[in-house]
């Protein structure tokens, strides 16, 4: 689904709004009111709050989804190489994103679920565990990686490390004593050293080498 500017507008405003007050707790007015346009915009583009959070699992899965086909189609890189960028790839989209990650986390942890949210978020799950499988694929393959990874702890690996750090910021800012640090300095040290741990960790499992 293509979205315009406006759209993109509205959707970015109801993002953060999710984020912080939840699906239940935000209003069209709401809405309106953060993206600074008339609430009738919000009916005309997207009918309803429940088509505007599908359109933002729209962008959300879009994204993701162009990154990792983008990587898969590259001749030019080893399957290793791969990897490391789907790595980057996709701690660029969580941290990036962590209006959104909010979302999905307040959803999951919630004992009262919101049905068209929870859907989503499988749907989303499942197409990043096809998309991870057929990068492994491709490496085992070729021969460079070994047989019989198990994707979901794959998966678990890598999203649930990333989520952990983004949800226990303030926690790692005490440990490494960078509490002054100002927040952009913060998340790009926190994102090469995930980075940097997860290649660790992947080249281990995935390709049973001893990591450098």
């Amino acid at each position: 689904m293509e979205h315009n500017a406006k759209k993109l507008q509205i959707i970015e405003a109801a993002e953060e709004l999710f984020a912080s007050k939840g699906f239940a707790g935000t209003s069209v007015r709401d809405i309106a009111q953060q993206a600074d346009i008339n609430v009738s915009m919000i009916s005309y583009y997207f009918g309803s709050k429940e088509k505007l959070i599908e359109a933002l699992f729209d962008v959300r899965l879009n994204q993701s989804r162009s990154q990792i086909e983008m990587i898969l189609q590259n001749e030019e890189l080893t399957p290793h190489q791969k990897i490391n960028i789907w790595i980057d790839s996709v701690l660029d989209q969580l941290m990036s994103s962590q209006s959104f990650h909010k979302i999905m986390m307040r959803e999951q942890l919630s004992t009262e679920r919101t049905p068209i949210i929870s859907d989503h978020i499988m749907e989303l799950k499942l197409r990043n565990v096809e998309l991870m499988t057929n990068l492994i694929s491709e490496g085992q393959k070729a021969g460079v990686f070994r047989e019989n990874i198990d994707m979901m702890l794959i998966t678990t690996t890598l999203y649930g490390t990333i989520n952990q750090a983004i949800a226990t910021q303030e926690f790692l800012r005490k440990i490494h004593h960078m509490e002054d640090m100002d927040d952009q300095e913060f998340q790009h040290f926190l994102k090469k050293k995930l980075s940097t741990h997860l290649k660790i960790i992947f080249k281990t499992i995935i390709t049973n080498e001893i990591a450098d």
